[in-house]
């Protein structure tokens, strides 16, 4: 997977739990980020990367975000590889 297309599902992912008001909050808490602060944080190195480990480090998350964007969720484990810091840590989620 190119990078601009695993930044583009970090962009879903990120939309995805920011959309939630249950996964938000938890998403706000384990990153330490304001949630005024996303748009800023988004333009980060390594925050999509940081969105998509969230996702993929709880399967049902991975489930639902998968079935709503339509995404096979080895697509996820594939973007995440794609972004900084990627290796193959997440295969085994997926």
């Amino acid at each position: 997977m190119s990078r601009d297309d695993a930044e583009a599902v970090g962009i879903r992912a990120l939309a995805f739990v920011a959309g939630d008001p249950d996964r938000l909050p938890r998403f706000l808490s384990i990153t330490g980020i304001d949630a005024g602060r996303i748009r800023q944080a988004a333009g980060e190195p390594g925050f999509l990367a940081g969105v998509l480990d969230f996702v993929l480090a709880h399967e049902p998350t991975v489930i639902a975000f998968a079935e709503t964007s339509g995404l096979d969720p080895s697509s996820l484990a594939a973007a995440r590889r794609a972004l900084p810091g990627g290796d193959d840590h997440y295969l085994a989620s997926t």
